[in-house]
């Protein structure tokens, strides 16, 4: 049997390769995806919270967004008096891409999960949330 790591890893690329081969078809690029799904969860966050929720450096977080601002996908702002931090939120076009990019995730779950029987799909995502949690209490791998 192949280690968890390993099949982790082959799902996950996997599943990211199919994503973005439909993504691309919508002039996404890497990275833009997650941060349109999370957008269209919270309506609004700074470039901070974007890269704590997506696992990406917020240096990354940054250039990702120009390209989406460039592309009229986003619009940041300063909200509350707030001089320190801009907030991002969808614009129309944004949220028009965020709701295909959602229905291609829901796809593409249905694609990966098919023929598991629910309630194991439902301890897989448990487990999966589980090794997240340990994985984020971890300092690091010694």
């Amino acid at each position: 049997m192949k280690s968890f790591h390993h099949l982790l890893m082959k799902s996950h690329t996997l599943l990211n390769k199919k994503i973005m081969s439909t993504a691309q078809s919508f002039n996404l690029t890497v990275g833009q995806p997650k941060i349109l799904e999370y957008l269209l969860e919270v309506k609004c966050a700074d470039q901070k919270s974007i890269a704590k929720y997506c696992e990406i450096e917020p240096a990354t977080v940054g250039s990702i967004l120009n390209r989406m601002e460039e592309a009229e996908l986003i619009e940041r702002k300063r909200e509350n008096g707030n001089r320190r931090s801009l907030f991002v939120s969808l614009t129309e076009k944004g949220y028009q891409k965020a709701l295909n990019t959602q229905q291609l995730f829901e796809k593409a779950e249905k694609i990966a999960l098919d023929s598991i029987p629910e309630e194991l799909q439902q301890k897989v995502c448990e487990v999966l949330e589980k090794v997240y949690d340990n994985l984020q209490k971890a300092e690091n791998i010694k």
